[in-house]
């Protein structure tokens, strides 16, 4: 990874609905722009995500997504209004900003929930992408979000039992992920951190046998980025992203002439390889690189492949 660095520019941008989305610019004022676009819904971006692109030749920029990190209302706040926080609404952000930040063309950067986000935005502004990097590929399809709440059950029976018991017994069976919803915007502090506590241990199941991964990557985070990240997610999945299901495979052929590197662990249980390998058949411009030692959470052998993709894009 390249040294650290820190913002030269950062505000707040108003989206005119009540919402302020943080965003921040490293690098070479004078480089090539490059956007990173986090992961969750709802995780908010890290210091460490400048870190991959050489700020000698890159203007790197940054941005939280709606409610999340630095961005105004908070999820943490139950009284924060999520109506207006769809993908619909974040693909707007993101084209208001490039906007306000004068970029003509810029690079997409991200992976997991932000691979979804930066295909929908691609799909609908490819005059506005020069070139997409795409780790731990997901389209948040209704079945890959039945998988990771439901299927990967079958690896672990008894933490997946917990998980459904988190929700009111009435709910547990049918829609898990709108009954977190419900609980999630409950005004009772002690009920929405017994649900947050029962979320983010089934994420951290799911991650448990990645050999290079993070332990505790999920539950690893202060009390409130936690309680924004659990509510997001909840709000999002249980109305799968607002997207027309298989909707952003379909309309791959959109991202015709847009170089595209999509960087995948095989053994990655949430997000399965055979999303990538199915973007990478319907998308001719994208070059599918699988990582033999990494699952959802990377390794020291996917961060070289990001890097070495990233340094040759700046070329």
């Amino acid at each position: 990874m390249y040294p650290p660095i820190e913002p030269y520019d950062h505000g707040h941008l108003d989206t005119g609905d009540g919402h302020l989305v943080y965003w921040e610019v490293c690098g070479n004022p004078e480089g090539k722009p490059a956007l990173v676009v986090h992961g969750g819904p709802g995780s908010g971006c890290t210091p460490g995500q400048r870190r991959g692109f050489d700020p000698e030749r890159y203007r790197i920029i940054l941005f939280d997504q709606r409610n999340c990190g630095r961005s105004l209302p908070h999820a943490s706040d139950p009284a924060a209004d999520l109506t207006a926080n769809t993908t619909h609404h974040l693909v707007a952000d993101m084209e208001r900003l490039r906007e306000h930040l004068g970029v003509d063309r810029w690079l997409l950067y991200g992976g997991s929930w932000g691979s979804t986000l930066m295909l929908a935005y691609a799909q609908a502004h490819p005059a506005r992408v020069s070139e997409l990097v795409v780790t731990g590929v997901t389209m948040t399809r209704r079945s890959e979000i039945d998988w990771l709440y439901r299927g990967v059950g079958r690896f672990f029976p008894e933490q997946w039992q917990r998980f459904r018991e988190g929700v009111p017994e009435v709910e547990r069976d049918g829609d898990l992920l709108a009954a977190y919803a419900r609980l999630m915007s409950d005004p009772d502090p002690v009920v929405r951190a017994k649900a947050v506590y029962d979320w983010t241990a089934w994420e951290d199941t799911v991650i448990s046998l990645e050999v290079n991964g993070k332990p505790n990557a999920y539950t690893d985070r202060p009390p409130a980025a936690l309680q924004a990240f659990v509510r997001i997610c909840s709000h999002y999945f249980s109305h799968a992203a607002w997207l027309e299901e298989g909707i952003l495979l379909r309309n791959a052929h959109k991202l015709a002439g847009i170089p595209g590197v999509l960087i995948h662990g095989r053994f990655d249980l949430g997000s399965p390889l055979e999303n990538a390998w199915q973007l990478a058949q319907a998308w001719p411009e994208a070059r599918l690189v699988v990582v033999d030692d990494s699952g959802h959470t990377g390794s020291a052998t996917m961060r070289k492949e990001i890097l070495a993709t990233l340094d040759d894009f700046a070329s």
